[in-house]
């Protein structure tokens, strides 16, 4: 019998087989494609299943998402909108398994806790920082979820001092500034030449003053949207992965100095903030962790 654990990205699917309930091997990925959405993503499923029977199967997706309904609706995902029925469709193609779903961000504060800067940890926010930005809680040892199912969507947090649009309608989130894929966006309009995060990274990390100018404006952003978090929710720690995250300095300081400037408070004068030490697909390893349903049971169905 096999457990499986799908992560559907606003770019990418992963998909790998869950070992130990903590470790996720044999790990595939696909583009998401702009069409036949659902295609692609059940032959990478059918391709990491092979001829096994599988037993558990655990999805962490991009939001927005509806729990309650087995729904996602990835907003870089146009033909999955308003929503797609995945917990349908996967429970369709594996008819003997437990589905358990949940947005990407409960996943990933799953894997920290389980796995990562949050095991031990009562309070405290999981965040990926890549081509869009997403979190999730834990209060009091358990993964929150909310009404719906999107509790940690710390990406629409708005900024003050920024009106910029956001694909989820809104505008000043800190998603629509603060991304690998927003950044980019404002360094080309500044006139840098180059196409992905990594670049812009590397740009700055050589003295290019639009990619440092980029860092800057996203730590910025980043640092006054985790303040706003923190207060809210009195947390001890805050862990950031996500590819963009790994930008080093021209992000983390501009980060640290507003984190500061933004945390007057006594009881968020503890707070920590500090890169993930899971270096490779977090989401998955969360998706595993509610696929093998360990201690979760009562704070994700």
């Amino acid at each position: 019998m096999m457990v499986l654990a799908l992560d559907i990205g606003a770019t990418k699917f992963a998909a790998g087989v869950v070992y130990g309930g903590r470790k996720v091997r044999d790990v595939r990925r696909v583009d998401v494609p702009r069409e036949s959405v659902w295609s692609a993503c059940r032959d990478l499923l059918l391709e990491v299943a092979g001829d096994a029977t599988v037993s558990a199967i655990g999805i962490g997706s991009a939001g927005p998402v509806d729990v309650r309904t087995g729904v996602t609706g990835p907003l870089n995902i146009p033909e999955w909108k308003p929503g797609f029925p995945i917990v349908a469709e996967v429970q369709r193609l594996f008819p003997a398994a437990a589905v358990r779903f949940a947005i990407d961000g409960a996943c990933l504060a799953l894997a920290e806790h389980h796995v990562g800067a949050l095991r031990g940890i009562p309070n405290g926010l999981a965040m990926t920082v890549s081509s869009g930005i997403g979190g999730g809680i834990i209060a009091d040892g358990r993964v929150v979820l909310g009404r719906t199912g999107n509790a940690g969507h710390v990406g629409h947090i708005v900024v003050p001092g920024w009106d910029v649009p956001c694909e989820c309608g809104g505008v000043g989130c800190v998603e629509a500034i603060a991304s690998g894929m927003s950044s980019v966006r404002w360094a080309r309009e500044q006139g840098w030449r180059g196409e992905t995060g990594a670049g812009l990274a590397k740009a700055a990390h050589t003295g290019d003053e639009i990619a440092l100018a980029a860092l800057h404006r996203a730590g910025t952003a980043l640092g006054t949207a985790i303040a706003s978090a923190g207060a809210t929710l009195d947390i001890d720690r805050v862990v950031i992965g996500g590819g963009f995250a790994q930008s080093g300095e021209p992000l983390w300081e501009p980060l640290r100095a507003a984190l500061t400037r933004h945390t007057g408070l006594d009881f968020l004068r503890e707070l920590q903030v500090v890169p993930s030490r899971i270096t490779n697909g977090a989401t998955l390893v969360g998706a595993g962790v509610l696929a093998a349903g360990h201690d979760t049971a009562d704070a994700i169905s």
